[in-house]
């Protein structure tokens, strides 16, 4: 499904990936831990294309084609999908407004708002969500944890073929980590991938991956099995430094 080669990435003349290689199948979790600063949130934002960075080496294809140099809108309709780990608000933009626009640019379908409230009331239903929610403005006012939680409802609603979450667990605490960890695990299926950013092992009791790498340097330094996400909760990132 998504598979990089050798990638290499810079900002301002900076090289923060320096020859990541990774490819994700169908129906398969893989995680991605390391220390602050490894060049994580870079790789997530490369892959759903974001122009802030450089690819100066290296190419990333989906489904066999090669999307390197394809604009964020263009990744989007063909399936890609980033969680952001800071989401951002837009005052007067209501979530169901947002995400008929963009089920409809993606689906290339005109989708009625009666339409887009049954899904998305089906998905609120499914992450705990208030029937409110939905006519809120996207993430003004929201706490961390809604903020999450409306990135999984977004999930749920445009149903991508490979969701990148860029530390989704980030500010949540024991209950929304639990929300949006069964959220995602609900929305897992054979075809479908997944690549999990976080700096933590607990989000993976809810998301249980099956594979895990440990980035560190803006490159792959270590993969395993779920035991390894363990090790590096209990002994850290000391020995890969």
């Amino acid at each position: 499904m998504l598979e990089i080669k050798n990638l290499h990435v810079s900002v301002d003349n900076i090289e923060i990936l320096k020859g990541v290689s990774l490819k994700i199948n169908a129906g398969e979790v893989h995680a991605i831990m390391g220390p602050n600063g490894s060049g994580k949130s870079t790789l997530a934002n490369v892959i759903m294309g974001n122009p802030v960075y450089e690819v100066t080496k290296g190419s990333i294809l989906f489904e066999g084609e090669d999307i390197t140099e394809e604009p964020v809108d263009n990744r989007a309709k063909k399936g890609l999908f980033l969680a952001f780990q800071y989401p951002e608000s837009i005052p007067g933009v209501t979530i169901v407004n947002m995400l008929k626009t963009a089920l409809t640019n993606i689906e290339n379908t005109e989708f009625t708002t009666l339409e887009l409230r049954l899904k998305v009331a089906d998905a609120m239903g499914q992450l705990g969500l208030s029937p409110d929610f939905a006519d809120r403005y996207l993430n003004e006012g929201f706490s961390g944890g809604e903020r999450k939680r409306n990135e999984i409802l977004q999930l749920a609603v445009l149903n991508p073929k490979l969701a990148v979450l860029d530390e989704t667990d980030s500010g949540l605490d024991v209950d929304g980590l639990r929300v949006v960890g069964e959220g995602v695990s609900k929305l897992k299926s054979e075809d479908k991938g997944y690549l999990v950013v976080t700096h933590y092992q607990r989000l993976l009791d809810y998301i249980t991956p099956d594979y895990v790498h440990v980035f560190v340097d803006g490159k792959i330094v270590d993969s395993g099995g779920l035991e390894l996400s363990k090790k590096l909760e209990e002994q850290g990132y000391e020995s890969y430094l």
